[in-house]
């Protein structure tokens, strides 16, 4: 029996085939499919929710706290604005808050665990910081960036994330490049010239990215309940400007004239931290779990 030499094109193609394969099993796992359909629904109704809203986001009917009917599916506010209206307008400013500060807070942070790894100096620095931000909750942090200039709103609410995610993907890019770093392909990347920074993008990084997108999906959930917390407490978003954070706030002190007005943004909370929550869960049993 002759055997059938193997190209270097095959060779190559080996790893690239697998990689798909396993990107492939975890999306097609049931939770992160769950999930994924769950937040792309949410996503899609606060973007479209100048059209999906059955009235404007300030739009009053004269009705104060009038109860759930076909007109109004969660009754209306103390101002007669329609409640569910306000829920979609509201879920947009999540959106937003997440999807920007989110990846900024990942990059920042993947960058200074990368230069972690090339220099001890910066290391035994940057990890000092770290365990000052780590210190702080993400409320307290929160509360400390809005009494600077910056004061109290969305870009208070996006600073915070950024600091809160910075530290949690810095330790685990800096535990990745020294976890891989006395691997086999490394001390070969090294042997055949490489420079220690071509050896952390092209080798390292690439191998670390699965944590770090796991990562990213229960960061975004983190960064819900952070926006929900700081405008629930007064240092986020306010009033008139719907948030699920600052509806939560408003609709406390009216719990026995409407409900509905605190389920609405309650229930959407609930919603985006499970979806994020299945994803992360999903991905992490198809590409981390061998």
């Amino acid at each position: 029996m002759t055997a059938v030499p193997t190209t270097p094109t095959a060779t190559a193609t080996a790893p690239m085939a697998a990689e798909r394969s396993r990107w492939a099993r975890a999306l097609r796992h049931p939770e992160t499919i769950a999930g994924i359909t769950l937040v792309a629904v949410l996503f899609a109704l606060g973007f479209l929710a100048p059209w999906t809203a059955p009235y404007g986001v300030d739009a009053q009917s004269g009705d104060s706290f009038a109860g759930v009917s076909s007109a109004h599916l969660l009754g209306t506010d103390e101002f007669g604005r329609d409640v569910f209206s306000r829920v979609l307008y509201g879920i947009r400013q999540d959106v937003v808050v997440a999807g920007a500060a989110v990846p900024l807070g990942a990059l920042l942070g993947t960058l200074l665990g990368l230069l972690c790894g090339l220099h001890r100096f910066v290391d035994s620095i940057v990890q000092r910081l770290f365990d000052v931000m780590l210190a702080f909750t993400a409320l307290v942090l929160g509360v400390a960036v809005s009494a600077t200039a910056i004061g109290p709103g969305m870009m208070a609410i996006t600073v915070t994330v950024v600091l809160v995610n910075v530290p949690v993907f810095g330790r685990l890019t800096r535990s990745a490049v020294r976890s891989q770093r006395g691997r086999d392909y490394v001390v070969a990347a090294e042997v055949v010239g490489a420079g220690r920074a071509r050896v952390l993008l092209r080798h390292i990084l690439p191998n670390a990215l699965d944590a770090l997108i796991v990562q990213a999906a229960l960061s975004l959930s983190m960064a819900v309940f952070i926006e929900g917390a700081m405008s629930f407490v007064g240092i986020g978003i306010r009033p008139p400007a719907p948030s699920l954070g600052s509806l939560l706030r408003t609709s406390a002190s009216f719990l026995n004239q409407n409900q509905w007005y605190a389920l609405g943004p309650i229930v959407v909370v609930t919603a985006l931290v499970l979806g994020f929550n299945l994803i992360a869960d999903g991905l992490n049993r198809g590409l981390l779990r061998r």
